[in-house]
């Protein structure tokens, strides 16, 4: 039985071969989306037309998918960030478990290997929120168990980064 794949994002896009200077426009955009092909120019040594094409043909690739606001949590009354690990019923994309997108404290869903089905962000208003949220997960068929981390502490959140590491260092960074 062939298993849904209808809107999920693939992990890999083949045929996309990004060049350096498609890496420099794609950083610039993704510190400020809001700056203009001029300036992006200027970081990527391309004239505003040349960067205005380049990201029109991210765009069409897919490379580019969207430009959205970034909202603070805490500003907009949720300042409470968990992620769910939830064990469930078979594996991979469901209808029954697409539902949870239906829910505007998910801002993200990922099937996984390991010991759990599928992993949420989730960002609630109050702990009390977050069991409310949770009593409607087990409300979903096939939902078996819930294991609930609460983030104490953001240190680094961020989009995609554009850039790739080229060389790892052969020795780990050293402890402070």
């Amino acid at each position: 039985m062939p298993l849904e794949t209808d809107d999920v994002k693939q992990n890999h896009v083949p045929g996309i071969v990004l060049d350096a200077i498609d890496r420099k426009i794609l950083a610039a955009l993704v510190q400020d989306a809001k700056q203009t092909n001029a300036a992006i120019g200027q970081i990527a040594g391309l004239s505003a037309p040349a960067v205005h094409e380049r990201i029109k043909r991210l765009c069409r690739q897919g490379v580019i998918s969207g430009t959205v606001a970034l909202l603070n949590g805490a500003a907009v009354g949720k300042p409470l960030l968990s992620f769910v690990h939830v064990d469930a019923d078979g594996w991979g994309k469901s209808q029954r478990m697409m539902r949870l997108a239906d829910f505007p404290e998910v801002e993200e869903i990922h099937s996984v290997a390991g010991d759990t089905s599928l992993i949420l962000k989730v960002r609630t208003a109050s702990p009390d929120a977050l069991e409310h949220f949770l009593s409607q997960l087990y409300v979903l068929p096939g939902v078996r168990a819930t294991k609930s981390f609460v983030v104490l502490s953001t240190y680094e959140e961020r989009v995609t980064q554009a850039e790739v590491t080229s060389d790892w260092p052969a020795i780990p960074m050293p402890p402070e």
